[in-house]
């Protein structure tokens, strides 16, 4: 008898024991793991471009992770480079659109102001074009020219503005990936 009055007292002892571990890490380290996991970092640069751009700045934190988890030394096996994944093509055309018309080296897409300031430029221009995030991020994958092809074949897209199926599945995951990075963002960092 008293020995299954010990393993009911153990078993309910274990239990309690992990009621409680769920309970601190629902309300106690959950946060801090998810904020290790989804940082805010350059959050000066972010902040200040996507103002600048009218973006907001979780997509261009979700972007920014989702292309090189932060890494400013990242390189893609295209030759994108930075923390925004850049192509030296896609920033001599950010360079033209800015107002001062630089003419940096590929170099420079390593320091991170740079990367996303132009960047920037090109997402808002995607943005902008588009008309929609999920579309204008496939574009930022895919290229601009693939998404318009996409959205003039009826078998993509219904109404030739948005795709109801991107038909490249890796496009088609970074898209969601990236909403879905976002939507973290904003329930972490959001007010």
């Amino acid at each position: 008898m008293h020995r299954k009055v010990r393993i009911r007292s153990t078993v309910l002892a274990l239990a309690v024991l992990v009621f409680c571990a769920a309970l601190l890490w629902q309300y106690v380290f959950k946060e801090r793991y998810m904020k290790l996991a989804y940082p805010e970092k350059y959050t000066a640069y972010v902040q200040q471009y996507a103002a600048q751009n009218d973006l907001d700045p979780y997509l261009v934190f979700a972007v920014v992770r989702t292309e090189s988890g932060f890494n400013p030394r990242a390189v893609s096996n295209i030759g994108a480079l930075g923390l925004m994944q850049l192509t030296p093509d896609t920033f001599a055309w950010a360079q033209s659109k800015t107002p001062e018309e630089e003419s940096l080296s590929t170099d420079r897409l390593y320091d991170p102001a740079t990367n996303i300031r132009y960047g920037t430029v090109v997402l808002s221009a995607l943005v902008r074009e588009f008309g929609r995030e999920d579309t204008a991020l496939a574009a930022y994958h895919a290229g601009r020219t693939k998404v318009k092809s996409w959205l003039a074949d009826s078998r993509y897209s219904h109404d030739g503005r948005s795709l109801y199926h991107i038909p490249f599945a890796d496009t088609r995951a970074y898209v969601q990936r990236v909403l879905d990075t976002k939507t973290v963002y904003r329930q972490l960092y959001g007010s």
